[in-house]
């Protein structure tokens, strides 16, 4: 990659899209390229890395000179396409600015919802400036396009797709290692496979292995408003095997195959990792039938900071008395809002009132240091 540039890319979406924009960033810059290509063409193996990204619609007027500075120093722009950010004034002005730069050729389109050229306001995804400034995006990467049953396989096509135009490698190239890794995992869990039953056939004549069974119960209150557990990643380890599966829901049990029989009645140890969830680490009692707890992370949907400015005097708004899940704070004398809601009331999106007239009447989370909201006047 050419050393002039700070940042692979800088991504411009709506801050209703924050969390495609997060996503995205985290893709992009943890993203491993096969390492002949990276010895081929002297790259690092995360060659996407770092990737700029901070929420837009935040800015107040025109953009700020720190994030035209951010713009000069990106090699490429990505843009999440969204209704959102195609009525976004701010994507709209990060386009043009980059475009100025005379690197159009290096803009890229990301699809996250909606539909390009659509005949409907309320459902397209390409802000106006595109067609304004004669960018050509008929190859923007979309996470909708249908090419397997699966939604969550077309939405890794999609990533793929963006960084096979952002590294200007031909999409079969990365696509297909993809399609031969998993071969290769599946033929080393097999080989894996035959190799531990034939150590336990010889070892363990008399006993025969145990299956056992793991359940994981959420030990905080349910909550309804927030997203359930999912792909939690449950790993068992006794003795020296370390036996790893994913739980999908909290309705099945994960069932671990195989287990010496040596090691029922003995402890063992086992750790769950679940986004939105508190990770457990705990030694039990190996059974057949054996449970874990895990908690929700209070600070995930609980912890609410962000920052009230002011369009008009491009200042920030202090002695605002707002009011989010029945509590009420007040803005300190640089702006920021600060809450901890309890649990039992936590959710993804807050109504959101205030003492001044603000833009919106919602908050989204998660929200911490970059999030903004506006006080109109």
């Amino acid at each position: 990659m050419e050393t002039s540039f700070k940042y692979f890319a800088f991504i411009s979406c709506s801050s209703k899209d924050t969390v495609w924009g997060k996503r995205l960033q985290k893709k992009l810059e943890h993203y491993r390229m096969p390492a002949t290509l990276c010895n081929e063409r002297g790259w690092r193996r995360t060659p996407m890395n770092p990737v700029f990204f901070a929420p837009t619609d935040i800015q107040p007027g025109s953009l700020s000179e720190e994030l035209q500075k951010q713009l000069k120093a990106s090699r490429n722009l990505i843009v999440v396409c969204s209704p959102n950010s195609a009525k976004s004034e701010w994507v709209s002005m990060e386009i043009e600015h980059f475009h100025q730069l005379g690197r159009g050729k290096d803009i890229h389109f990301f699809i996250v919802d909606g539909e390009p050229h659509s005949k409907d306001p309320q459902n397209e995804c390409f802000n106006p400036v595109i067609e304004r400034l004669g960018i050509p995006e008929i190859l923007g990467a979309n996470i909708h396009e249908k090419y397997f049953r699966q939604p969550r396989l077309n939405r890794e096509r999609a990533y793929v797709q963006l960084i096979s135009k952002l590294l200007e490698v031909e999409f079969d190239t990365i696509w297909q290692r993809h399609k031969r890794l998993a071969k290769r995992r599946i033929a080393a869990w097999t080989i894996g496979a035959t190799a531990v039953a034939a150590t336990l056939i010889a070892a363990l004549v008399v006993s025969r292995p145990a299956d056992v069974r793991v359940r994981v119960l959420e030990a905080s209150a349910p909550n309804g408003n927030l997203p359930p557990l999912s792909n939690a990643v449950v790993s068992l380890m006794t003795g020296n095997i370390r036996e790893t599966d994913t739980l999908r829901t909290l309705d099945d049990p994960i069932l671990f195959r195989n287990i010496p029989h040596q090691y029922l009645g003995k402890p063992a140890r086992i750790t769950v990792d679940c986004e939105d969830f508190l990770p457990a680490d705990t030694t039990i009692v190996l059974s057949r039938q054996s449970t874990v707890n895990i908690s929700r992370d209070p600070k995930m949907y609980g912890d609410i900071r962000f920052r009230l400015w002011n369009q008009r005097t491009e200042r920030v708004v202090p002695g605002v008395s707002v009011e989010i899940a029945g509590l009420t704070a007040v803005s300190d004398a640089e702006g920021w809002v600060t809450l901890s809601v309890p649990l039992p009331r936590q959710r993804k999106t807050y109504p959101i009132t205030a003492s001044a007239t603000l833009h919106e009447d919602s908050l989204y989370m998660p929200c911490g240091n970059d999030y903004y909201l506006f006080v109109n006047e």
